[in-house]
């Protein structure tokens, strides 16, 4: 705990933390999980959510290159790798073992890498080098129901994307562009999800890290 404590008081200390939060419908890849759940398990692999999450994110990262980047100095370093940190929960606190390559990936491999990598965090089996070098992190708070949240960055990093509970909730979808009541608005029950994107002030503003959430939220919503 004291570890941790230093690292989270060191990174608010050192980056102008900022939060902006988009919500997604994950109608997509709900369904895609549920027809490839079996075939992956066939092959050994557990189709999370979670996979679905970090691919987007990867994908993301290579569009937006500064939430891949560190603060150095007088300058921005810009890391040439996609090397996902994800963050996982044991009795002494967190550990962040790191997909490495991840851009490099299809979701089978990132699937099959999340299931080793958290099974080995949850042991005691991992390395140190396999919990460090990681160039952007995603945290899954909302397995424990959280529906968003502030995440603090681990440093160097430029971010941090936390993911919110999934949940079925009531949206107003319209073929209308107005934002005013129409004949053509319909309610109805989508599983959605908050994304939480904090991100080092110093290297990205309010426009870039908003693209680079809704990024993530478009490959989620229109998942192939």
């Amino acid at each position: 705990r004291r570890m941790i404590a230093e690292h989270m008081t060191l990174s608010k200390r050192t980056s102008p933390h900022v939060t902006t939060i988009m919500e997604a419908d994950l109608s997509a890849i709900v369904r895609h999980r549920a027809a490839n759940r079996r075939p992956f398990a066939e092959k050994g692999i557990a189709l999370t959510y979670m996979a679905y999450f970090v691919a987007a994110t990867a994908l993301a990262l290579k569009e937006i290159p500064a939430a891949n980047s560190r603060f150095n100095g007088n300058a921005i370093v810009y890391n040439k790798r996609v090397h996902i940190g994800m963050a996982v929960a044991i009795k002494a606190g967190l550990l962040v073992p790191v997909i490495r390559n991840a851009g490099e990936l299809n979701l089978q491999g990132i699937s099959r890498a999340i299931q080793d990598l958290a099974r080995r965090a949850r042991s005691g089996k991992l390395g140190p080098d396999e919990l460090q070098g990681g160039t952007f992190t995603v945290t899954n708070h909302g397995t424990s129901g959280s529906l968003a949240g502030t995440p603090i960055i681990n440093q160097p990093q430029a971010g941090i994307l936390g993911i919110g509970a999934i949940a079925k909730r009531p949206i107003v979808i319209s073929s209308s562009p107005s934002l005013l009541p129409s004949a053509d608005d319909a309610i109805v029950i989508r599983p959605m999800c908050y994304l939480s994107f904090s991100f080092d002030h110093r290297i990205l503003d309010g426009a870039e890290a908003d693209k680079f959430v809704s990024i993530i939220k478009s490959t989620l919503e229109n998942w192939q």
